[in-house]
């Protein structure tokens, strides 16, 4: 019987990071996920194969997440937050769609998200709790579904040429809102007393 399987194709010059020391991060990822990958590094295909023990289909979905947001240039570690939380989501942005294939375009929107010396990138993470990968033509998010979202709007904002400023108050108010939901959890109040 044929095995369940899925494919994914990532930058060749992201290989090694797939592969790992020694095949020590395609290891943690077969191992971690009952998978087998079969890694074509000249053109970048990769091959997810489910073990004929796995019941549960969705782990090729998460396999396929993980592989892509090590292809999009999150390290190893980062993209294996998508396993150890079940909340957490890989939210990729094309600049391609936004820019078409200007190059100088897409390296001035680039340098808008990085920020100066990485200032905004760093923000971005910091208040939403997410990590972002800005690599090749793509923005790469991995972070809580509410959170992950926050931050593409951001994203968003300065592709579409809001003002630092703007997107960091922005930022800092949805942070409040996290920290407030998060009070309101703790504060409920104990109706049998």
């Amino acid at each position: 019987m044929e095995r369940a399987s899925a494919f994914v194709k990532v930058p060749r010059d992201r290989i090694g990071a797939l592969i790992g020391p020694d095949g020590r991060v395609k290891a943690s990822i077969e191992k971690k996920l009952s998978v087998e990958l079969r890694i074509d590094s000249q053109s970048g295909d990769i091959k997810i194969i489910l073990m004929p023990t796995v019941q549960d289909p969705t782990v090729l979905f998460r396999a396929r997440e993980v592989i892509t947001a090590i292809g999009r240039g999150f390290s190893p570690e980062h993209a294996f937050r998508l396993l150890k939380d079940d909340e957490s989501v890989l939210e990729v942005i094309d600049l391609r769609e936004k820019v078409g294939r200007s190059q100088s375009e897409m390296k001035r929107l680039k340098g808008r998200i990085i920020g100066k010396e990485g200032k905004t990138r760093r923000l971005i993470e910091e208040l939403t709790d997410t990590s972002v990968s800005v690599y090749g033509h793509t923005v790469s998010i991995i972070g809580n579904v509410e959170k992950a979202d926050v931050a593409k709007e951001a994203v968003l904002m300065l592709i579409r040429g809001s003002l630092h400023q703007t997107v960091y108050r922005f930022l800092h108010r949805k942070r409040e809102k996290f920290k407030k939901k998060k009070m309101e959890l703790w504060e409920t109040p104990n109706k049998e007393l």
